[in-house]
């Protein structure tokens, strides 16, 4: 879980979008994202999948998995 909290503020950073943005892509409340980004909650499979579309990026990559 801790390197899928790092790497979706990276991402998100990265891509200069606000976390009142992410949380409207994802059609979530903002403070419902903050706690993905806290460490305090994790995306239903959905929303993971949808993050991994925004960022045009793996669910693997995603969550910090090496790619063999």
């Amino acid at each position: 879980m801790e390197a899928f909290r790092k790497n979706l503020i990276e991402l998100r950073k990265l891509n200069h979008l606000t976390q009142r943005q992410m949380a409207e892509r994802l059609g979530i409340a903002q403070p419902s994202y903050i706690r993905y980004e806290n460490g305090k909650a994790e995306p239903t499979l959905e929303n993971l999948v949808k993050i991994a579309d925004i960022f045009d990026v793996s669910i693997d990559s995603l969550c910090g998995r090496k790619e063999y």
